[in-house]
């Protein structure tokens, strides 16, 4: 049995938060909870918030113990991203690309 947790539209480029994904893929839910609280990056907040969601999910709706629950997968698509203009000289402008993510964290017991 499964349970999972999505967080769509985060305002985080995808690239930055697969950086801290790749750390928590396949251990044990309170040794990933352990190594987002000590990785010094924004998106381990984001995932972090996901990993809990999952976790409250697979024990209220699926009645799974939560000492054995790991993180069967996780992983990170590329959400709409918003185009703004940045004013430069001699009447230029730059594109800014701001970036979203849909992040999601499924657990599983094992």
């Amino acid at each position: 049995m499964e349970a999972k947790a999505v967080a769509k539209y985060v305002r985080i480029a995808p690239r930055k938060v697969r950086v801290v994904m790749d750390l928590i893929r396949g251990k044990d839910v309170s040794e990933a909870f352990a190594i987002l609280k000590f990785t010094p990056k924004v998106g381990a907040t984001a995932i972090e918030k996901v990993l809990k969601s999952a976790v409250a999910n697979a024990e209220n709706n699926f009645d799974m113990n939560v000492d054995n629950l790991y993180v069967s997968s996780a992983f990170v698509d590329q959400g709409p991203t918003m185009k703004r203009i940045h004013p430069r000289s001699r009447g230029q402008a730059f594109k800014i690309l701001k970036r979203t993510s849909h992040i999601t964290v499924v657990v599983g017991e094992k």
